[in-house]
């Protein structure tokens, strides 16, 4: 039993040190890899897409895309959308089924540093890495870690993967439309294709693109 409380404490020891070095590491520096272009690699027998690209260089559009589809308040929450979270838990005790209130930054916490899959347990975990990501990183680095490493397609992670497959293109060179189609095949990546949308997709990218018209400075205004 001795044996087993000091494996399990090495093993906490490790993830707090994992964790609290890639927050501060990947504050500066793109992560090479994340735990689930590893799982995607293995499943496909193929490396995955990813080249990562600075905010700078992807197209506005984009940002203002992943908001209006994944956090509308995420230039307004500190990590978690309190309100959301408090929906999802109601609907849960109606319905029995958790529907997801991640926001951008639960999500490259989830992304990041844990792994798909996991329940309230994997939650229990994501939302303080999400506060902490929050309070160590600007906004501007959290969405750009965001559109380097989300799952975008089959093999392809991020902006700059993703703007090319699909529309042979630079993340720059994004225009409103291509955006929108990126952001409403996020849900469901390797299902969906940016350049041959189900109708679903393309009801879906129509929406994207109004709310992207109705956001105002103050949900946008942290990504300068």
């Amino acid at each position: 039993m001795t044996f087993v409380l000091r494996l399990l404490k090495i093993c906490a020891a490790l993830l707090l040190l994992f964790w609290g070095g890639g927050l501060l590491l990947f504050r500066f520096v793109d992560p090479p890899v994340t735990p689930l272009m590893v799982i995607r690699a293995v499943e496909r027998n193929a490396w995955i897409g990813y080249a990562p690209v600075r905010l700078v260089d992807v197209a506005a559009a984009l940002p203002r895309a992943v908001i209006a589809s994944e956090d509308g308040r995420f230039c307004l929450h500190h990590g978690i959308d309190l309100g959301a979270v408090q929906e999802a838990l109601e609907d849960y005790g109606e319905t029995g089924r958790l529907r997801g209130a991640s926001t951008i930054t639960m999500q490259v916490a989830r992304n990041l540093l844990l792994w798909p899959g996991g329940g309230f347990v994997r939650k229990a975990i994501e939302a303080p890495l999400a506060l902490a990501l929050d309070a160590f990183w600007p906004k501007r680095r959290i969405m750009e870690v965001y559109l380097n490493i989300a799952e975008m397609g089959p093999g392809l992670f991020g902006a700059g993967a993703s703007a090319q497959a699909y529309f042979n293109r630079p993340a720059g060179r994004l225009s409103e439309t291509q955006a929108a189609r990126l952001a409403a095949i996020l849900p469901a990546p390797t299902r969906w294709n940016a350049t041959a949308p189900t109708a679903y997709v393309e009801r879906r990218t129509g929406t994207i693109l109004r709310r992207m018209d109705q956001l105002g400075p103050a949900q946008l205004g942290c990504l300068g």
